[in-house]
Order: structure tokens, then sequence, then C-alpha cells
């Protein structure tokens, strides 16, 4: 069977979740969230960092990075942690976090799932 592993025997890791904004915090929490978007798809290792506002005014962030080692550098960088401090002042409650492919299993270019 064909995995979906990297040339050094990892594989890729998904995050989504949502952000609900305090009231009247709304267009602060936006704009904080969209500081991490342009720093955090040059990390090296990171394949997909998108974020998008829904129609309920929820956040949804959505990341895929290459490892698991991607991605714990992705969480040591400066940017991150300025942001992740500055959080809890705008956040309804906690973020509803996930891990795992949002449409389920990747399939590999072999065309078998992984």
């Amino acid at each position: 069977m064909t995995t979906n592993q990297n040339t050094d025997g990892s594989e890729p890791v998904a995050l989504y979740g949502f952000l609900t904004a305090k009231d009247g915090h709304h267009e602060q929490l936006g704009a904080l969230l969209a500081q991490l978007v342009e720093p955090s798809r040059s990390h090296r290792g990171s394949l997909v960092y998108r974020l998008h506002e829904q129609p309920d005014g929820r956040f949804f962030l959505y990341e895929l990075w290459a490892s698991r080692a991607a991605l714990a550098a992705h969480h040591g960088t400066q940017v991150l942690q300025d942001v992740l401090a500055r959080l809890p002042e705008h956040l309804a409650g906690a973020p509803e976090a996930y891990e795992g492919w949002l449409f389920g299993e990747p399939v590999s270019s072999a065309g078998t799932r992984g």
C-alpha cells in the first residue's frame, strides 16, 4: 500500500479550528489572526495556511504541515507566540480545534488511500 509519507518517513499533519470573538472584538481578532497568515505560509514545511471568516462571524483556520517537526518549528516561532499571548483578550471562549484530515484521508499519487 502506498502511504502519504515524506521521504524521511514522517507524515503530513492537518489542523483546523474555529475561533469566536468576544462581543466588540471581531475586528481585532480578525486583524490579529491575519498577522499569522503570510509569515506562517513562509515557514519551512507549511503546505497550506488559510484563514476564513464564516457567515456566522467565526474565524476558520486550516493548516497543513509537511511533518510534526515542521509544525513544532512553527509553534516555536516568535510571531505565533506573540499572537497566542494576545488571543485570550479577544476570544469568547476556547478555540474549537481539531487535528486530522478535513475531508477524509488524502489519496496518494498512485490513487490509494494512505
